[in-house]
């Protein structure tokens, strides 16, 4: 015996239709904290470690500037991962992110496939890992459209602006 009732009246659809719309309201914050959350991660590593670091990988990539274009990813990933956690200026900040996104899918991760995850050998060592392919960008940057021509939900600065 089912502990739901089979009578489709004691839940009309409309009631699904006004839960639904409720949620999707609230969906975009979650993918706003992983998301901004992710881009901040990566713009602080690159900061405390030294763009100058990271300018030399730039270099070897044979990126013009490496220095220019090191300071600039970093800044990028800090302050529009602010935005994107925020909920302000997302489509704004969507612009430049996805560029840093797409510069990194064509300088480094494309040869390596589409898995992030590659698993090269396990031993009583540990787990090593291969390179990482372009999953992940793939992932952030479907988060950012999403976020861009979806809004950022009413727990965000850009609600809060419009108000």
């Amino acid at each position: 015996m089912s502990v739901l009732p089979s009578d489709a009246s004691t839940f009309p659809s409309e009631h699904w239709t006004k839960l639904t719309r409720y949620l999707a309201l609230w969906s975009a914050w979650p993918l706003r904290l992983v998301v901004g959350y992710g881009f901040i991660a990566h713009g602080y590593a690159k900061l405390i470690r030294g763009p100058e670091n990271f300018a030399v990988v730039l270099q070897v990539l044979n990126v013009p500037t490496p220095l220019f274009f090191a300071w600039a990813t970093t800044i990028t990933e800090l302050i529009g991962g602010l935005c994107v956690l925020c909920g302000a200026f997302v489509a704004l900040a969507s612009v430049p992110l996805s560029i840093v996104l797409l510069a990194a899918l064509y300088t480094v991760h494309l040869p390596y496939g589409f898995f992030s995850v590659k698993l090269v050998e396990v031993s009583t060592a540990g787990t090593k890992f291969g390179p990482v392919g372009y999953e992940h960008i793939l992932l952030y940057l479907a988060g950012l459209i999403s976020l861009a021509t979806r809004g950022t939900g009413p727990l965000s600065l850009d609600a809060w602006r419009k108000k």
